[in-house]
């Protein structure tokens, strides 16, 4: 696949993603609130931690974007682009609920002490931020700079694969939202 039919992916699927979590604030307030049997999260709790976990991915995303911006220059940007092997598969698992043990930081607990429609406007505002690196590597310079990410052994991934990370992890928490969703229908009210 070309880089911009990758990048073109990417942002849909970062719409996409963001567009069916904002659904989610508007699903009665009895749901949002709902404790699974098991233990887990509610939903509320699950938006505060992809706001949480989005926050700290972006600081690396924005700090890198700007790192491969600075790499353009010196680097053969055809080269790099041609060479470049999109991790779809492996990041698709990122996007799979409970696909691998995934343990969380602790800083990326929900303290369920966020007010819903702070947590809403931080939402839309990352996919803004999101979007913008996507527009300022439009000709492949996200390609040009890679950290390294642990989750699932991921290791070296370059910008574009973090963008897409973002948004497979919504993707994880959606499923996790709409299972408590059928739990919830299933307990007598």
């Amino acid at each position: 696949m070309q880089l911009q039919a990758t990048i073109t992916e990417i942002r849909e699927s970062l719409t996409t993603t963001f567009a069916s979590l904002s659904q989610w604030f508007d699903k009665p307030a009895e749901l949002r609130a709902y404790r699974p049997q098991h233990g887990g999260w509610t939903i509320n709790e699950i938006l505060e931690h992809i706001g949480l976990t989005n926050h700290y991915l972006l600081i690396l995303i924005t700090k890198a974007t700007r790192k491969a911006l600075l790499n353009a220059p010196g680097a053969d940007l055809a080269a790099e682009v041609g060479s470049h092997v999109f991790q779809r598969e492996k990041l698709a698992d990122i996007g799979r609920h409970q696909s691998f043990a995934w343990v969380r930081p602790e800083h990326m607990e929900p303290t369920g002490t966020r007010p819903l429609p702070e947590v809403r406007a931080q939402l839309q505002e990352q996919l803004s931020q999101c979007l913008t690196s996507l527009d300022q590597l439009k000709n492949g310079e996200g390609v040009l700079y890679k950290t390294t990410m642990s989750v699932n052994d991921l290791g070296k991934i370059n910008v574009y694969e973090y963008l897409y990370f973002l948004a497979q992890h919504g993707q994880r928490h959606l499923t996790q939202m709409a299972k408590n969703e059928v739990e919830f229908a299933a307990q007598p009210h």
